[in-house]
């Protein structure tokens, strides 16, 4: 019996855009076709989790509407326990809207609805939920109340707790910093969070030892192709990946976040568990979505030659 992963985070619809070039300011392009895909970083999280065999359960908030219907339907087929998911009275399901140009880059603005009342008190409702898993992985499309709360109510439990601080806050309170086991960055958000500016391989390390200096036990810097590099007080490894053609990197780091979970919960060591994370990432950014090209485990398992 695996582990209990609990999942607390955003969802959404993403509206995906494909574009030649990004348009810059005051510029009209256009575009080439427009997707409807379910999305949203919890929502991705929580299904690669399920797609790779996590026993995993999703709580946050949709709208009342069919955007909310078809994403739970979507984490339903991905095996994830969506029985706790909120339904607001108010607030439309969250939408994203995302440019996805020729070389597989993207831009996202998010517009979060109902995933404003995925609040503290909605949080109390489950407490069951917290005391019964064994790991907690967010992200930071929800309100900072719930964060701060989130990640307080599961130390206090004993739970590890991963987070993806996606996007990166300009101000993480190292109160909070000090509650958190693995956190998941990519480059460009540990240099807000730690104010390194260079993007390099030096700088990269620099950042993330700040962020152990902050009280974090874990980190792991997601950066792409050039792999990803793991920090604690112990050691620097840098992890590379496969070498691929993308075409869409949306979910590669909401991927990477699901699979490195569902790797330590099955008891995997570190290294083997960030192996499991960068070949299902490598995987789903050769396929264009959000969900839709999250690998399943046996893909996974394949591409590592366990099958």
């Amino acid at each position: 019996m695996h582990k209990k992963i609990l999942v607390v985070g955003s969802l959404n619809i993403d509206f995906v855009i494909r574009v030649s070039k990004f348009p810059v300011a005051g510029e009209t392009i256009l575009g080439k076709d427009i997707s409807y895909i379910p999305g949203g970083k919890g929502a991705n999280q929580a299904c690669a989790i399920g797609r790779l065999g996590g026993n995993v359960t999703m709580l946050g908030c949709v709208g009342k509407d069919d955007f909310g219907k078809i994403q739970k339907q979507q984490l339903s087929s991905c095996n994830v326990n969506v029985s706790y998911i909120k339904e607001s009275n108010d607030k439309p399901t969250g939408t994203a809207v995302i440019f996805v140009n020729d070389k597989g880059e993207n831009t996202i603005a998010v517009i979060q609805g109902a995933n404003n009342e995925c609040d503290v008190a909605y949080l109390k409702e489950h407490d069951h939920l917290f005391q019964q898993c064994d790991y907690v992985l967010m992200q930071m499309e929800i309100p900072m109340e719930t964060i701060a709360y989130t990640l307080k109510r599961a130390k206090e439990l004993g739970k590890t707790v991963i987070l993806n601080p996606a996007p990166a806050p300009d101000n993480m309170p190292e109160e909070l910093m000090e509650l958190i086991d693995y956190i998941i960055p990519n480059e460009t958000e540990l240099m807000k969070l730690s104010l390194v500016e260079n993007g390099d391989m030096e700088s990269i390390e620099q950042g993330a030892k700040i962020l152990i200096s902050k009280g974090v036990k874990n980190v792991i810097v997601t950066m792409g192709e050039r792999g990803c590099v793991y920090v604690n007080e112990k050691e620097t490894t840098h992890y590379p990946t496969r070498k691929v053609d993308a075409v869409d990197t949306t979910a590669a780091g909401d991927c990477f976040c699901g699979a490195f979970v569902v790797g330590i919960s099955e008891g995997k060591t570190v290294k083997d568990a960030i192996e499991l994370a960068n070949t299902a990432s490598s995987i789903s950014v050769t396929r264009k979505g959000a969900q839709v090209s999250i690998p399943t485990r046996q893909e996974v398992e394949t591409m590592l030659g366990n099958l």
